[in-house]
């Protein structure tokens, strides 16, 4: 099934919102496209350019840096995530359950993948593995944080956390549970596929089921 999503984004994100125009909707489109070719590293808005046929002028209409679309990016990642575990797990889902399908949700193991018409979401899951460290590994985080660009991230935590203490009611590290959950499904990919030494991946098991195994047992260990 093929369908359109549609997330109204952090204002301080962008100067025009891309989501007005067939440009803005085409400079996202293909910005997630040549990060995930380039690396973020080498991404640059005039190759960008060159690549949908404009100028690095019409780009900074729309965003002030490169580093601004790639938390727009994540940011819409963060929020496809959270409808996605609001869309796949029921509220009268018993809680372990609950936890078991949102880790699924967040390796990508999730049965029901769905294909979204505006962006690759497998292009999008890689740079949120290669790259989502960059968004706030930055000595300005603290006044992007003002801004409230992470709001899509920290929501995210929240829903988890929250599954968290169904599980294990007055549980002190809900929330650091939620964000170590989460950036270990990144880093621990990012591992098995680039630095296989830092992990227990022996065996050649597939990167996402490794990873998922391996967050069931550190949630459910935490969780006794």
């Amino acid at each position: 099934m093929e369908f359109l999503l549609k997330f109204k984004l952090n204002q301080h994100l962008y100067v025009k919102d891309p989501e007005s125009s067939d440009l803005g909707k085409t400079i996202v489109e293909h910005s997630i496209d040549l990060i995930y070719e380039l690396g973020f590293e080498q991404f640059t808005f005039k190759k960008l350019s060159a690549k949908i046929h404009t100028t690095e002028a019409t780009i900074y209409r729309y965003f002030t840096s490169k580093h601004r679309l790639l938390i727009y990016i994540l940011n819409w990642y963060w929020c496809y995530l959270e409808f996605l575990s609001e869309m796949l797990i029921p509220a009268e889902t018993a809680p372990y359950d609950k936890l078991k399908l949102i880790l699924n949700i967040i390796t990508h193991c999730q049965k029901e993948q769905r294909q979204l018409m505006d962006y690759n979401l497998g292009h999008l899951h890689s740079i949120v593995i290669s790259e989502s460290s960059k968004s706030y590994l930055v000595k300005e985080v603290d006044t992007i944080n003002k801004e409230m660009a992470f709001n899509p991230l920290k929501s995210l935590c929240k829903r988890i956390s929250l599954i968290i203490l169904e599980i294990r009611p007055g549980y002190p590290y809900a929330r650091s549970l939620a964000s170590t959950l989460l950036e270990t499904a990144h880093d621990q990919q990012f591992f098995s596929e680039h630095l296989p030494s830092l992990t227990d991946n022996l065996s050649g098991q597939q990167h996402k089921e490794y990873v998922l195994h391996y967050l069931n047992q550190l949630a459910f260990s935490a969780l006794k």
